[in-house]
């Protein structure tokens, strides 16, 4: 309970300071969280910068009807899923990751490859993995890509998952199960 007392404590504050500064620091704080789901989900940057822009909107609009009752991360993440498909409904979206699919993902693997310290060697099998488990990731369910890129990435754990998404949290535990199988399998078979 201690956590849930905290969440509300943190959340009560955050409202208590509203107003366009405080929405501002809102922002400046859980952008990059946003923004990196968005852009893993989609793998499209200009889509992604969509996306992120129009949850910020979003949340500003409804700002006054956040109550707290469950973490400022948390509700952004669930307008963010929200707003990422619808964008993966449309079908102009999906001519363009089609089209773009290879530059796409050149790019997404650039931004995950860390820059300091590794050799030329290092960096370019890091970079070789990162796009096997991307490749393998399209042969995922659209629910089973969120909950593996929730859980993987951005290092939610079941519970925070459940209240993001609205799954429960058995049926996370089968996506994820069959997420993992799925990659490791691709994964055994490229290598």
């Amino acid at each position: 309970m201690e956590g849930a007392a905290a969440i509300a404590e943190n959340n009560a504050e955050t409202k208590a300071r509203s107003g366009p500064e405080a929405f501002d620091e809102l922002v400046a704080i859980h952008r990059p969280r946003i923004f990196r789901f968005a852009l893993a989900s989609l793998r499209d940057r200009d889509a992604a910068e969509s996306v992120t822009q129009d949850c910020f909107l979003r949340a500003y609009r409804a700002w006054s009807l956040f109550r707290g009752d469950s973490a400022v991360t948390t509700w952004l993440t669930k307008i963010a899923i929200n707003l990422i498909r619808d964008a993966a409904r449309s079908r102009r979206f999906q001519f363009w990751k089609r089209a773009n699919a290879d530059a796409i993902l050149a790019d997404v693997n650039g931004s995950f490859i860390p820059a300091g310290g590794s050799s030329q060697e290092d960096r370019l099998s890091a970079k070789q993995q990162v796009a096997q488990v991307w490749k393998a990731m399209d042969d995922l369910s659209p629910s089973q890509r969120t909950v593996f890129l929730l859980h993987f990435m951005e290092e939610m754990d079941l519970a925070e998952i459940e209240a993001v998404t609205g799954i429960g949290n058995a049926t996370i535990r089968v996506h994820l199960y069959r997420a993992v199988r799925v990659v490791r399998a691709k994964l055994g078979r490229l290598k």
